[in-house]
């Protein structure tokens, strides 16, 4: 069903070119723009912007496709800009390669028109006309990519009341989730991150009537990120300052913390920086957490615990998606039943545990070196929305079998022992309770992870996560390696849970 047309005012050639980078913030692989207008309506204009913002490149030689009819650009994806006003004949745009293109990245066509009905139906067009000293354009469309257009317009509406409305916008980085992030820049300010989190779409029913997303307690909205936010900021731990928000879209201007990497230039894992991000997470484990945290005034957010049934609905992903994927077909009533059996019987040994603030995704990715400062500051914190009550445990092993990167066991071990020397020093820390829990946690997250990434290739069309396997069935080996766990490990490798398979 068509979405309602949206109709914006460019008084300028920078307000033309805004349009451009917003466009290009919303733009995906196979979507197709349509831009039309008489000769001199700034099609072309557009079009320069949104393909330097694609390409993150300013000085990028963008000419005309008049003569030539398209131009092709690598991109973050390909992108293809037609330009059909010589086309003779619909029949040319075999010629041109004209479906492959709008196949294997995005495509802008000006002079749509002359495709006749060869544009899918999903497009969107952008009518632009003179007005005034101005312009106006008019976008009108169906579908995910008319939707994250509208998105990506009220995201510079989000900026412009927050006095950011001229910024420079940039793709930064994506997720496994639907958020994403931008960097922002404005003359005369460093730059910003724009956090993109819209509303979680909790999917349909998989368990007692409830969705996964509920069972797991995935966050909902970015109303946890700010109250979690602010929580950690109040304990001295450094997190992005919040310099603006819209709670109900889910908008958030945020502090830009750098890009210091945990890994050096070769991807490998630099052992000080998880022995200091270990001694990071014992000072947290050291305090205690409210549940209930304010995110605005009259605003709160409960932090949910990491109960059994999250628990268990996380490692059932292993079953039900890696099994499928590796043996052909769905796991068998029996080995489910084991599955479920064992499990539930190692998680009744968390009974009287240390549980804490557990921000979930504590790892690479999510952790910025500062490299400058000193102390527990040299540590930012970008990644926590999704954080609950659970065992402290589970922070610990979520850094040091960091699931991006292969983390030797001897770097494993300092990161450990890190750990524990803190807890230690701090006061009283049953150690022997703490190294079962830890192996506890890392068996059940890397067997979710497991399920996960096979289902980011399968559901989802990511199947770069896919080379992550082999990492993560080492982690289980290494967690499974725990005598509390024999009989789990057992259970593994008799149904082979633990072998290297292609996919």
């Amino acid at each position: 069903m068509p979405g309602s047309p949206i109709d914006i005012f460019l008084a300028d050639t920078a307000a033309t070119q805004r349009l451009g980078e917003d466009l290009a913030m919303a733009l995906r692989p196979g979507d197709v723009l349509a831009l039309e207008g008489d000769l001199g309506a700034g099609k072309s204009t557009l079009a320069r912007a949104l393909i330097r913002a694609l390409a993150d490149d300013a000085e990028l030689d963008v000419p005309s496709p008049t003569f030539t009819l398209v131009q092709s650009y690598e991109a973050r994806f390909p992108v293809h800009h037609f330009d059909l006003y010589r086309l003779a004949s619909e029949t040319e745009l075999d010629e041109l390669g004209f479906e492959d293109a709008l196949g294997e990245g995005a495509a802008l066509v000006e002079w749509p028109e002359r495709a006749g009905n060869r544009l899918p139906p999903n497009a969107v067009r952008i009518e632009l006309d003179h007005l005034n000293h101005g312009r106006n354009a008019s976008l009108s469309g169906q579908g995910a990519a008319f939707e994250r257009i509208g998105r990506s317009l009220a995201m510079r509406e989000f900026l412009d009341r927050s006095g950011w409305g001229s910024a420079e916008r940039r793709h930064f980085v994506g997720d496994a989730s639907a958020r994403s992030y931008e960097i922002v820049r404005q003359d005369g300010s460093g730059p910003r991150v724009l956090m993109n989190s819209p509303r979680l779409v909790m999917g349909p029913p998989v368990r007692d009537g409830k969705p996964y997303a509920e069972i797991a307690h995935t966050a909902q909205s970015v109303t946890a990120f700010v109250a979690i936010d602010r929580a950690l900021h109040m304990a001295g731990i450094t997190v992005p300052d919040i310099f603006a928000q819209d709670l109900e879209q889910g908008f958030l201007l945020l502090e830009h913390l750098g890009t210091g990497s945990f890994l050096d230039g070769q991807g490998r894992p630099i052992a000080d920086r998880y022995v200091a991000a270990g001694e990071l997470l014992a000072m947290m484990h050291g305090r205690l957490w409210p549940q209930r945290l304010e995110a605005a005034p009259g605003i709160v957010h409960d932090i949910p615990p990491f109960d059994r049934d999250a628990m268990l609905i996380e490692a059932d992903l292993l079953v039900d998606w890696y099994v499928p994927a590796v043996t052909g077909a769905q796991a068998s009533d029996a080995l489910q039943a084991g599955y479920h059996e064992r499990w539930n019987t190692a998680l009744d040994r968390l009974a009287g545990r240390e549980y804490s603030l557990m921000l979930r995704d504590f790892h690479s990715p999510n952790i910025i070196w500062r490299g400058d400062r000193t102390g527990h500051d040299r540590l930012g914190i970008v990644d926590f929305q999704d954080a609950l009550i659970g065992p402290s445990a589970y922070d610990v092993a979520s850094l040091a079998m960091d699931a991006r990167v292969t983390v030797s066991p001897e770097i494993e071990q300092a990161t450990l022992s890190a750990y524990i020397a803190a807890r230690h020093a701090a006061g009283p820390f049953d150690e022997e309770a703490f190294r079962e829990s830890y192996a506890l946690m890392a068996a059940q997250r890397n067997s979710k992870i497991l399920g996960i990434f096979v289902r980011l290739d399968r559901r989802d069309g990511k199947p770069a996560y896919l080379k992550h396997l082999p990492r993560i069935r080492d982690y289980l080996r290494r967690a499974l390696a725990h005598p509390a766990l024999a009989d789990m490990r057992a259970f593994y490798e008799s149904h082979g849970l633990l072998e290297e398979r292609d996919l």
